[in-house]
């Protein structure tokens, strides 16, 4: 009988493999600026995953075998409620210079020191090179919470200081994106699993039941020399809550609960009824659902990626 043979499971890209240290990952805003955008907006934007769905999308891709025909695929629901810009942050060198305050809201104070006043933008510092915002969302505006959310976010502006002054005191929301975004990035955490052994975490197979110290472990942790074991040997540990990114996810639409209903008659599994904006993304994202995840335009968009043209059609609810 021929050898078996296949490549180890668990991708050594990863490491080490331990629990995130915050539930919304942040982004490295550096690698943006070598992007160029259609107009000004922010980088990124906080949402909240309401749930899985079908939708009915028309084909269009060149080449392909469904070209021109309706076809049914999953879709990721997540819901963008409105946000709101809580600091300003000049930089200079990748250091911050200066941290200007500019929103004093309530729902900020079971997690932010919030001033009395807010202060404005009239003493900047000299020499700064880069301005970047501190927002907060409102997740009181859906049904999944009530403490907001900070994440600090870059913008993409010809003049970022007169843009930034033009959102502060106002209720962000998904238009303040770059315009005639196709493909996007979703930075998120995944569903955690607490302890796993190394037959589920790894792959391993199952050893012959009369094995010596146990079946469900790997035959072997390392030679006598190097005396260590090293990151490369299946052990047990943790399991999900990793901070991933997904590249390239297909935008299919945005829009407003009030301008189109999308929400099932129950509303959706774990989660309620939508109740502001959401976005339909093509495939899944990373964790459960209610869990925040950071969506920004394509840091690398791939150009097999954009022949895909799905225009959509329906949501099956």
């Amino acid at each position: 009988m021929a050898k078996l043979s296949r490549p180890r499971w668990g991708s050594l890209q990863f490491w080490p493999r331990k629990r995130a240290a915050k539930l919304l990952p942040s982004a490295n805003w550096k690698t943006f600026s070598s992007l160029s955008f259609a107009s000004d907006g922010l980088l990124g934007y906080i949402g909240y995953k309401a749930g899985m769905a079908s939708a009915v999308v028309k084909d269009d891709s060149p080449n392909s075998m469904t070209k021109g025909k309706k076809i049914t695929v999953p879709v990721t629901i997540v819901e963008m409620p409105p946000m709101k810009v809580y600091s300003v942050r000049f930089y200079k060198l990748g250091i911050v210079q200066k941290e200007i305050v500019v929103s004093n809201d309530p729902a900020l104070k079971p997690i932010l020191r919030v001033p009395k006043q807010p202060q404005t933008l009239d003493k900047l510092p000299e020499g700064y090179d880069d301005i970047r915002v501190v927002v907060f969302s409102v997740p009181s505006k859906t049904s999944v919470k009530k403490t907001p959310d900070v994440l600090e976010l870059a913008v993409t502006a010809k003049d970022k200081l007169a843009y930034i002054k033009s959102l502060i005191a106002k209720e962000l929301s998904y238009k303040d994106l770059p315009q005639k975004l196709d493909l996007i990035d979703a930075r998120g955490v995944t569903k955690g699993r607490g302890l796993i052994g190394p037959l589920a975490r790894f792959g391993l197979t199952l050893k012959q039941h009369k094995s010596e110290k146990g079946r469900r472990r790997p035959g072997s942790l390392a030679p006598w020399h190097p005396a260590r074991v090293t990151f490369r040997t299946p052990m047990a540990g943790q399991m999900g809550l990793f901070s991933r990114i997904q590249y390239n996810l297909k935008l299919l639409a945005t829009n407003s609960i009030a301008d189109k209903n999308i929400n099932p008659g129950t509303g959706f599994q774990h989660y309620g009824n939508i109740q502001s904006n959401y976005m339909i993304v093509l495939g899944s994202l990373a964790g459960p659902v209610k869990r925040a995840v950071l969506l920004t335009p394509a840091f690398r968009p791939s150009k097999n990626m954009t022949r895909k043209k799905y225009e959509l059609v329906e949501v099956l609810k």
